[in-house]
This record gives C-alpha cells, sequence and structure tokens, in this order.
C-alpha cells in the first residue's frame, strides 16, 4: 500500500512538472516572437498576441505609415487588458498629434481634424487614468496648436437675459442723458 502511494505521489509530481515545463516552453515561444518583432518588424509575421500587435502597430507608425498604424491601435482598443488598452490611447493620441504637425505644414486647416482626434485620445485616457502626466502633457501641447474656445468667453458674448426684458414701466424719458 505504501508503495503505490509512493508511486501515486511521484506520477503526481512529473505531471505537475511537465506541465510547468509546458507552460515555459509557450512563454518563451512568444518571448522569442516579441524579440524577433523587434529585430525586424517588418519581416515577422502576424501578430499572434496583443503585445506584438503593439509592437507592430508601433513600427508602422516609426515607418510613418499612419493608415495601417492606426487601424492597429483601434484594434487595440479593445483588449481588456487596462495597461495595454492606455499605451494604444496613448500612442493613437501621439499618432494623431504627429500627422497634425505633418499636414499643418502644407495649410493649418488641414491639421485641425488631427489635432482634434489627437485631444479626444488623451481626454480618454486621462478618463481612465487621471494621474498620466504624459497624456496631460500631450493635451496641452495640442490645446496650444490647436486652442479651443472658453466657455467664458462663448457666455460673455450672450446677451445676458435681463437685457432682453422688456420693461413694462410706465412714464416717459426719466432721466436720459
Amino acid at each position: 500500500m505504501r508503495r503505490r502511494t509512493v508511486h501515486f505521489g511521484f506520477a503526481l509530481a512529473a505531471a505537475l512538472l511537465a506541465a510547468l515545463a509546458a507552460s515555459q516552453a509557450a512563454e518563451w515561444r512568444q518571448a522569442r516572437q516579441l524579440a524577433e518583432m523587434v529585430e525586424e518588424p517588418a519581416r515577422a509575421e502576424a501578430p499572434t498576441s496583443p503585445e506584438a500587435a503593439m509592437l507592430r502597430a508601433m513600427a508602422q507608425a516609426a515607418d510613418g505609415d499612419y493608415d495601417a498604424a492606426l487601424l492597429a491601435y483601434k484594434a487595440l482598443l479593445g483588449s481588456q487588458r487596462g495597461a495595454l488598452r492606455r499605451t494604444a490611447l496613448f500612442n493613437l493620441g501621439n499618432l494623431h498629434l504627429r500627422e497634425a504637425l505633418r499636414r499643418r505644414r502644407a495649410s493649418p486647416d488641414e491639421a485641425l481634424p488631427y489635432l482634434e482626434l489627437a485631444k479626444q485620445n488623451f481626454r480618454d485616457l486621462l478618463r481612465l487614468d487621471p494621474d498620466d502626466w504624459d497624456a496631460r502633457y500631450n493635451l496641452e501641447r495640442a490645446l496650444w496648436l490647436a486652442p479651443e474656445q472658453e466657455r467664458a468667453v462663448i457666455d460673455a458674448a450672450a446677451p445676458v437675459r435681463s437685457e432682453r426684458a422688456i420693461t413694462t414701466m410706465r412714464g416717459g424719458k426719466a432721466a436720459l442723458p
């Protein structure tokens, strides 16, 4: 009886170690794929993990392929991983900001839609993580490039309600200069 218990214990330990080895092998394979993507992003195969997709999107943005990087970052926005989603939002805002700066050289009007998209991405990121100072800085830079009218200026331009009221006071001209 004791011999069976010992054999069962060894078999259980061997099975657990085999499962651990398989798990480590899968992680090593994924790390190798990521290393290949870092070395040569254009030659690498289609991304198999969200991290690999992020690396591919970053490489496309660095190469100046705006449309492909935009699609890749937007695909990552649906990620369940919070840190990956925040990174995708930040990089997407930076992508729009860089494109706005590039288009601003030709015409300032062409840059406005990209600046608005960048501001929206940075605001979305700040809603998720209000302590992200990099996003705050980039939002401030985008606001500096395309300032928005302040609410106080808009409210000051609107007529005051009392100025629109019709008077019901009797009498004629009273103390007019």
